[in-house]
Order: C-alpha cells, then structure tokens, then sequence
C-alpha cells in the first residue's frame, strides 16, 4: 500500500503535459504529484522512470501509449512489481483528464493499480 491510506500518488513522465499537472494541482492541492524534473528523472529511459516510480510508489502518468506498455510488461517479467500506470492519448481533452485523474486518486487506492496499466478516459 502506498501513501496514507493508500492513497494513489503520482509520478508524471518527463512529456507530459504540465497543464495536467498544475490542473491536478490547482484543483487538489493535497494531491501528490511529483514530476520527471523534480524526480530528477530528466533524458531518463522508461524502465528507469518506472524503477523510480516502483521504489517511490508512484503511479507513472505517461502519453507514451506505443512503447510504455512494453516496458512495463518487461519490467514485471524481471519480478518487479510496478504502482501502475495512467496512458494519457495526447489528444485527450485537458478538463476530462484532470478530471479522470482526480477521480483515480479520490475514488480508489494504490493497491487497485498496482501491476496493471490503463488507458484514459476511464
């Protein structure tokens, strides 16, 4: 279980959007959000960002829908075991994915998303 409570908490990869991140900040500032650059995860390859978010229990926000999945497919397959991942479509409307993503750290826990990695919009 990660956080209080299990609490979902999040690591944004170094493309994301950063409307999204200040969005999911301004709208909940309890919301722990940390990101690539305050990770210091910068020019990192994926299975180092998803090591990180492993030992820190962050879920990994990413756009990355073509690759990211198989580096975490990979990244289990070694006996690791990953918060989960949020792929975010890059043409995804900004107010629904605050939205989403507010929702996933309200109305679940850490432990739902662990090993598993879903596609916004829910």
């Amino acid at each position: 279980m990660s956080g209080a409570r299990g609490v979902v908490r999040f690591l944004a990869d170094e493309n994301f959007d950063q409307r999204i991140t200040l969005g999911l900040r301004r709208n909940a500032p309890a919301l722990d959000i940390q990101t690539a650059r305050e990770a210091g995860l910068l020019g990192m390859p994926d299975p180092a960002v998803l090591a990180y978010a492993a030992d820190e229990n962050r879920v990994v926000l990413s756009h990355d829908t073509s690759t990211l999945p198989g580096h975490l497919a990979t990244f289990l397959m070694s006996g690791r075991h990953s918060p989960g991942v949020l792929l975010v479509p890059q043409e995804s409307a900004l107010g629904r994915t605050i939205s989403d993503l507010l929702l996933v750290w309200e109305a679940s826990t850490a432990d739902e998303w662990r090993d598993t990695w879903t596609r916004l919009p829910l």
